[in-house]
């Protein structure tokens, strides 16, 4: 096995994360969500992650038709266990997603099945295939066993995930079906509680929203260190936190408090001083830590795809870095571009 797995399979530092193609927050038109996909591969970008969740599996469809006339050993795939799409429909405003309300309610209406058995991993890897048109994913990520979807419930569906998703995924990579598996999370204690455990040999993490510049240091104290310790890596999803670095409106799914607005004026204020974007101080912040192998902020428009790459090219100076260590808005330890 490779010494880092997922680092040595994906092929650069930015990848494409394609929530946004399932209808997120708003219903995005087949021709809009096509074009961005087209954008991103013309830009260079190879990695795409995808999940049954995204729209009731309208973001790996999308996917899936937008990559289909293009060589499959050109670009890796990942996608999501743990929920199942079913062919019978449901009403979209009634599903419980924890925290995550109706962020998909413009999605497919297909009933959403949480099941993390090994029947079940087995089952949906197979219908991502289908959705996606393509005969096998590099990397299986085992999908939101963690608080802010299962509340006090969530150790009982880790628990049902170690028994049947981790050792299936564990038997599939052995047997060379998929190259690397992990977990897909928004928290940090699923990620700690799976590096203490003795069974499961995970080859790395997908990490959304918890290694931010707006939100850090519980991931650079508790996983990091652990996560490079064992040779493994971390993708970066939710760079941006929800849109909230970059001007939106929310953060973690839900409308920004006072306090995060605060924070970002306070990062903005310093980064137009030295004339650099936020969406530049987003990426080269969190790809500066040495375990995270890539970042994978979403795009439902194709302008989006040039923003990020020269996001991630952008020069910005050091004594931008130093001016955000000394105002307190990273955390004294985090690596920092050029100044560690």
């Amino acid at each position: 096995m490779a010494t880092n797995p997922i680092k040595d399979l994906l092929p650069g530092p930015l990848g494409f994360g394609t929530a946004p193609l399932g209808n997120m927050f708003r219903a995005i038109p087949e021709a809009e969500a096509r074009a961005t996909v087209d954008a991103a591969w013309n830009d260079g970008i190879r990695y795409f992650d995808n999940a049954p969740f995204y729209g009731a599996g309208l973001a790996e469809i999308r996917m899936g038709e937008a990559l289909a006339g293009r060589p499959r050993s050109d670009y890796v795939i990942s996608t999501k266990v743990g929920r199942l799409v079913l062919d019978e429909v449901e009403d979209v405003s009634a599903r419980d997603l924890g925290e995550k309300g109706d962020v998909f309610r413009h999605g497919r209406p297909n009933r959403i099945v949480n099941d993390y058995s090994e029947d079940a991993t087995l089952r949906s890897i197979e219908d991502s295939l289908k959705r996606l048109k393509t005969d096998h994913i590099e990397i299986a990520w085992v999908h939101d066993v963690a608080q802010d979807f299962y509340g006090d419930d969530w150790l009982s569906v880790f628990e049902t995930a170690r028994k049947g998703a981790f050792k299936a995924l564990d038997r599939l990579r052995d047997e060379g079906v998929i190259k690397a598996w992990g977990l897909g999370v928004n928290r940090v204690e699923p990620i700690e509680l799976l590096l203490d455990l003795q069974g499961p040999r995970p080859d790395g993490f997908l990490l959304a929203g918890r290694y931010t510049l707006l939100d850090h240091s519980r991931a650079l104290q508790r996983v990091m260190p652990k996560v490079a310790e064992r040779g493994l890596s971390i993708v970066v999803g939710g760079p941006y936190s929800s849109g909230a670095l970059v001007g939106g409106p929310n953060f973690e799914y839900a409308p920004a408090t006072p306090a995060i607005l605060a924070k970002v004026a306070a990062i903005k204020a310093i980064a137009d001083r030295h004339g650099v974007s936020m969406k530049a101080a987003g990426l080269q912040f969190a790809l500066a830590h040495p375990a995270v192998a890539a970042v994978i902020p979403g795009a439902s428009q194709p302008g989006r795809i040039a923003e990020d790459r020269a996001a991630l090219q952008l020069a910005v100076p050091a004594d931008f870095w130093r001016e955000l260590r000394a105002a307190g808005l990273v955390h004294p330890e985090a690596p920092l571009p050029l100044i560690g």
